[in-house]
């Protein structure tokens, strides 16, 4: 695949990302959608999505889950800190080790 294509994915990946997280309190069904597309581009164009627009999926189910709006997010209090993430749509739990 060219450069150029790669990139020009990646950057609406981020935009439709970006776009969804802040529709996701307003318009929700809205920020869904934004989400679904950008997951689309990663498999259409064969690009494995950043981290940093991964973790606003859900592990399970897939949906996109804007962090404290539809899911919750607590410290771990055990000896490894860690981010624990419930999702709200099917509830499924899954943890971040924070590095210390």
């Amino acid at each position: 695949m060219k450069p150029v294509v790669r990139k020009i994915a990646l950057e609406r990946m981020q935009i439709l990302i970006d776009n969804a997280i802040s529709n996701a309190r307003t318009n929700p069904e809205l920020s869904q959608r934004h989400a679904q597309i950008a997951r689309r581009i990663s498999t259409k164009y064969n690009i494995r999505m950043p981290y940093i627009l991964r973790i606003v999926f859900c592990k399970k189910c897939k949906s996109f889950i804007a962090p404290g709006i539809n899911s919750k997010i607590r410290l771990g209090r055990a000896s490894i800190k860690s981010i624990r993430i419930t999702c709200n749509f099917c509830g499924h739990t899954y943890r971040k080790i924070i590095p210390q």
